[in-house]
């Protein structure tokens, strides 16, 4: 008797993984941010990711944006689960002073540090979203963005 209620739950196993699988892909997937070269661990780091080209990297104004805010540290990841397949784009602050702003020399120069997704490029401003964007199928996305700096 025992046999066969292992080989049962074996084979109730073998049967849902797919469905499983399927449930976790209808689901969503995780996006997983690895942040590297924070200058210190003061403050918080924000993040934000959004399909909106339109409000990137202001993605906060988007109420469907993923966001999330934790303590900065040496050694950072951060996840969004539950993310529907499409493409997005992710927009961090290193909020030294946790005031919930990123602080500005002269109106225009960055006092604390900032990173986009595809480690993507700052010229006179912000990039575009679709130097940032990336996208999310049915399998978790790994990103790494640097932390970057002006003063």
């Amino acid at each position: 008797m025992r046999h066969r209620s292992r080989a049962f739950g074996a084979l109730a196993l073998a049967t849902a993984a797919p469905l499983l699988a399927a449930a976790e892909a209808e689901d969503g997937v995780t996006v997983e941010i690895t942040v590297t070269e924070l200058r210190n661990t003061k403050g918080v780091v924000m993040a934000c990711m959004t399909d909106n080209p339109d409000i990137f990297p202001r993605c906060r104004e988007d109420p469907d944006s993923f966001r999330t805010t934790v303590p900065a540290a040496e050694t950072l990841t951060l996840r969004f689960t539950g993310v529907p397949a499409g493409t997005y784009a992710i927009a961090l602050l290193h909020d030294e002073n946790e005031n919930g702003r990123s602080d500005r020399a002269l109106t225009l120069i960055p006092r604390e540090g900032y990173g986009f997704s595809n480690d993507a490029p700052v010229r006179m401003g912000p990039p575009d979203f679709e130097d940032a964007e990336f996208t999310v199928g049915d399998t978790e996305v790994h990103q790494q963005i640097r932390m970057r700096y002006w003063l």
